[in-house]
């Protein structure tokens, strides 16, 4: 086999489509659903496949264009009047669901033997489920403008919304520390220039977007537009990338930025039709970053961990639920669903590993847990 380059060239695009093409309507057909099918593709075109990828970093950037343009697609369906509606289920039955899991999954990975910091932020990557995932799954099944549909949907809105003051625990966490290296940004510093940036983000999205995109209606083309939208994307991504927040929250962002502009449904539409194929580059960077190494050296960590994170927040799940007054079918499906780690554990656990919170060996067993949990979902989900 040629070695691979060292870039993204136009080889390794089509690799990635074929990928998809091939494995995809094979697992359909099985009825273990798309997500399963690009996940295996991914592990088999990945380093430890095919090896047709073979650089991390082309992994991540990869994986980081498909969360960011997916966040994307999700803050521009979330309208401020839609979010106010929501608020209970955000709240209440989010903040209940990711306290309350979040809380169990920490004590048990301490009575294990694990540190308390380490134990955190394990536990609180892996109660971020994963919003690709389970969007997808829903609207395979047609179950998303169901109200159990929405209830999943407020949940994972709560937990994408809680990546952010995660990120700050995490920051503080590795001062606490003294983990960050002597030329970091004094703490202070670093939370001033966010919240400066947060506030301008804001300033240009309340003031500034309506009249640009009403002119660039008026002299340029729905391309132009297009091209404006993903301009924005970039631009509040990179300034949170920036100021030490997650590029991912500033694609969100962008999003809900733009949900409130005029030419929001010209927006979507242009937008929409690349959202399945953006899914899917997603979970097939997810399958490539699986390390199967570390899943064969450090196997006893990694089954334990996966099971008894999978366990403990179904059972925490399922109570919630129903002390939420759910039906014993929906909280069992939605125990089902959620009983994974997400996309967002990847940031967690990258913004730990650089505050000196988490080592390297720890980063590659708890993403390995995180990455098998997703696989595992379209399979727990079968029998509902």
């Amino acid at each position: 086999m040629a070695e691979a380059a060292t870039g993204l060239e136009l080889g390794h695009v089509a690799a990635l489509l074929a990928a998809g093409v091939v494995a995809v309507p094979i697992f359909r057909k099985l009825g273990l659903g798309s997500v399963l099918g690009y996940l295996a593709a991914g592990v088999a075109i990945g380093p430890f496949g095919l090896a047709l990828f073979r650089e991390p970093q082309t992994i991540l950037h990869v994986a980081e264009f498909g969360v960011v343009i997916f966040l994307f697609i999700i803050g521009l369906e979330m309208r401020p009047k839609r979010l106010w509606g929501m608020r209970k289920e955000i709240f209440g039955l989010g903040s209940a669901q990711v306290g309350l899991a979040g809380l169990a999954l920490t004590l048990v990975a301490m009575a294990a033997g694990v540190s308390a910091p380490v134990a955190f932020v394990g536990a609180m990557g892996f109660v971020m489920s994963s919003t690709a995932v389970i969007v997808q799954m829903l609207e395979e099944r047609g179950d998303l403008p169901t109200p159990s549909g929405q209830r999943a949907v407020s949940i994972l809105l709560f937990e994408d919304l809680a990546i952010v003051p995660l990120l700050a625990i995490v920051a503080l966490l590795g001062a606490s520390m003294g983990q960050s290296a002597e030329s970091t940004t004094p703490l202070w510093q670093s939370i001033g220039l966010a919240l400066a940036a947060l506030a301008g983000v804001l300033a240009v999205g309340v003031y500034a977007i309506n009249p640009v995109f009403r002119f660039l209606a008026r002299n340029g083309g729905r391309e132009v537009m297009t091209a404006a939208a993903l301009l924005v994307v970039a631009g509040t991504a990179w300034i949170m990338d920036g100021v030490g927040l997650s590029m991912a929250m500033g694609a969100f962002l962008a999003g809900v930025l733009l949900s409130d502009s005029t030419f929001r449904h010209q927006l979507e539409a242009d937008v929409e039709p690349f959202r399945a194929i953006l899914l899917g580059l997603f979970f097939l960077s997810v399958g490539m970053a699986l390390d199967i190494g570390v899943v064969v050296n450090d196997w006893r960590i990694v089954v334990a961990g996966l099971a008894a994170f999978m366990v403990v927040k179904a059972l925490v799940i399922y109570v919630v639920a129903r002390v939420f007054k759910a039906r014993h079918h929906e909280a069992i499906e939605r125990a089902a669903l959620f009983a994974q780690g997400g996309e967002f554990a990847f940031v967690l656990y990258s913004a730990a590993a650089t505050a000196g919170v988490i080592d390297a060996q720890a980063g590659a067993a708890l993403t390995a847990i995180v990455i098998l949990s997703m696989a595992l979902t379209p399979l727990t989900t079968l029998a509902l």
